[in-house]
Parts: structure tokens; sequence; C-alpha cells
């Protein structure tokens, strides 16, 4: 989306946007909240589904999560207008703050809460620092459409993501859990994990789904064309990424519901730092794309990029490295069960922002989501 049609949409009159909302839409909290219910009861009430469910893994990623994912994924990707694309990357103000926010403002904030609110438990510090280092390139995309947010600079900021990830986040952990605290007299913690297991990771949980989009909107479009393809398909597949939202976390609370609710005191310390961070995270991208006049639907998407963490590689790293019952695990499985709802909530916020803050009305833009 270009500038001047942020700008055209900054000048629409405000409408109400509550009434637009689909129903699965407008009690997505209610929805959400169900799922984690029934993931606890499924986890506590059934005999061995958390072992079950455990060993349905391949090369330490889940099986049904990542299929979980990948259907919540794909009907966003799918509505991206890829042939709009260039317009983002042209715009040098939203790629660098970005990258700031992510890879400079993130993890090292998550450090800095970490050690300020853990002092007396390493092994969820470091958990949690593994969180701030992973940086979102999935759920992100649905939270942004839910907020109006712009789909193609989300494909290209996730992208952006992937390539830092691979290349940087071995680097990072490095330098958060040995350079940095020996400089400041702290404890260390070593991390080990390949480049190779990260790209096999961004490959799975954004290339996978971003081919699928990219396939499914330039067959449908060329034989078609674009008024059946918006105007029909995409109308048909947009739920599933709600379906596959609610089944995901379903399944993560079913994983770890007995670890969570056997340990609610820890859990509680750890959520806090999360809490803190996911609003200042979210805040802070906000707050940058206003200043920089980037527009309601871009700021947003800033917001969400940044706040947003990859806990499928946080978890799998953690696993990995510490093993499955390690605090550090425990800390990276609470991510997501914070985040989630958090986030949520975020959306929502997004959308009062958009009227009280940029005087917009986030539906009245161009492939909003209704």
């Amino acid at each position: 989306m270009s500038k001047q049609g942020d700008l055209t949409a900054e000048r629409t009159p405000v409408a109400s946007t509550t009434r637009r909302l689909s129903t699965l839409d407008r009690w997505l909290p209610l929805w959400i909240g169900l799922a984690m219910v029934a993931g606890l009861a499924l986890g506590r009430l059934v005999p061995g589904v958390s072992e079950v469910l455990a060993r349905l893994e391949v090369g330490g990623i889940s099986v049904p999560i990542a299929l979980g994912l990948l259907v919540m994924m794909y009907p966003v990707l799918a509505k991206v207008r890829y042939d709009r694309v260039a317009a983002v990357t042209g715009d040098t103000r939203l790629l660098i703050s970005s990258l700031v926010l992510n890879w400079l403002a993130g993890p090292a904030l998550m450090f800095a809460l970490a050690w300020i609110f853990l002092p007396d438990l390493p092994e969820y510090r470091t958990g949690l620092i593994i969180v701030g280092l992973a940086r979102c390139i999935a759920m992100v995309v649905i939270w942004n459409d839910l907020a109006c947010g712009d789909r193609e600079a989300a494909a290209v900021l996730v992208a952006i993501n992937s390539v830092f990830q691979v290349v940087a986040f071995s680097l990072l952990g490095w330098f958060y859990l040995t350079v940095l605290p020996a400089w400041l007299g702290l404890d260390t913690q070593g991390l080990e994990i390949s480049v190779g297991e990260i790209a096999v990771n961004v490959l799975i949980f954004l290339g996978v789904p971003l081919a699928a989009g990219f396939a499914s909107r330039f067959i449908g479009e060329r034989r078609k064309g674009r008024a059946w393809y918006e105007e029909k398909f995409i109308p048909r597949i947009g739920p599933w990424a709600l379906y596959g939202l609610l089944f995901t976390i379903v399944l993560l609370f079913a994983l770890q519901g007995e670890q969570v609710t056997s340990q609610p005191l820890d859990v509680a310390r750890i959520a806090l730092p999360l809490l803190v961070y996911f609003a200042v995270m979210w805040f802070a991208g906000l707050l940058t794309g206003r200043m920089l006049a980037l527009g309601y639907a871009r700021s947003t998407t800033l917001a969400f990029t940044a706040a947003g963490n990859n806990f499928e590689l946080a978890i799998a790293v953690a696993i990995g490295t510490f093993g499955a019952t390690s605090g550090q695990a425990l800390a990276g499985v609470v991510g997501p069960l914070i985040e989630v709802p958090v986030l949520v909530g975020l959306v929502y916020v997004s959308l009062w922002a958009a009227r009280s803050w940029f005087h917009t009305d986030p539906y009245a833009v161009e492939g909003a989501p209704r």
C-alpha cells in the first residue's frame, strides 16, 4: 500500500468498526479463552495426551503444531497483493525502524527484563532471553490482519526477520548469554543451535505458507481474475486462519498444561516480564510509526512485528539445548501462552488507536478484513 493510500485512508470519515466485524472476529477473545480452557482440560484430564503429542515430532518440530500454524498462515498470506510488495521495500523508514526494533531494542529489552525480574532464577531467565532473540515470523501475520495492518508490509517485514533470524540468532544468543553477562559480572550461559536448524524452522513456518499463498494468488488471478479471487475465493478460505489459530492454541495448552498448572507461582513470575515486554515493544512500534508518519496500517504492522516472537523456534532451542523438563523450556512455553491473549487485546487497542490517534476508520482501508 502506498503512502498516498495511507493518507487517503486517514481522511476517510470515522465509522463504527464493531458492527463490521464478523461473528468469528467479534467474539475472538471468547473463542481463544475457550481454546485455552479446552487445551488445559485435554492435557490434564486425558491420560497420556501430552506424551502422545510430544512424540509427534520430526526434527524437533511438532507436526500437529506445524500443521495448525500452516493452516493459520496460509489464508492471510493468500490475501497479500504481491504486486504491491515493491512499494513496501522502497519505504526505508519502515524497514530501518523495524530492524532497529526487532534486532536491537527487542533482545536488549528482554535481557534487561529477565535480569530485573528473575535475578534468582537463572533457568527461567535464560529461557526468556531466548524468547527475546526469536523474532516473529508466523503468528504475527494474523494479529496484523485482524488489526487491519498493511498485509504487504507484514509479508516484507516477516521475510526480513527470517533472513536475520538465520544469520543473527546464534550470534545474538552467544552475545546475550555469554559475552554481555561476563562484561557485567553476571552469570553466563551457553547456547548451541546450528544455522541449519534455524533455516529449517524458517522454511517450514514461513517458506511453505508464503509459497502457497503466492501460488494461490498467481494461479487464481490468471485463471479467474482479481475480482473473483478477492470476492469469492478469499472469503471462503479466510475463516481457516482463525480455525488454525484456535487449533494451535488447544495443542499448546494440552502439551504444557500440566507443567503450567503445577507451577503457577513460577508461571506468574515468568509472565510478568513478558507482559511488560509485549506492551513496551508494541507501543514503541506504534509510536515510532506515528512519529514517522507511516499511517495507521503500516504503524500497526510495525507494532505487531516488533512485539511478536517466534515461539516455535524459542521452544525448540530451549528443549534441544536444555531438555524438555528444564526451566528454560518452561519459560519458552509460557511465552506464547502470555503472548496470545496479550496480542489479541492489542488488536482491539489498535482498532481504538486508529480512530483516536490516527483519525481513520481501519476498515475503510482497501483490502482490510471485514
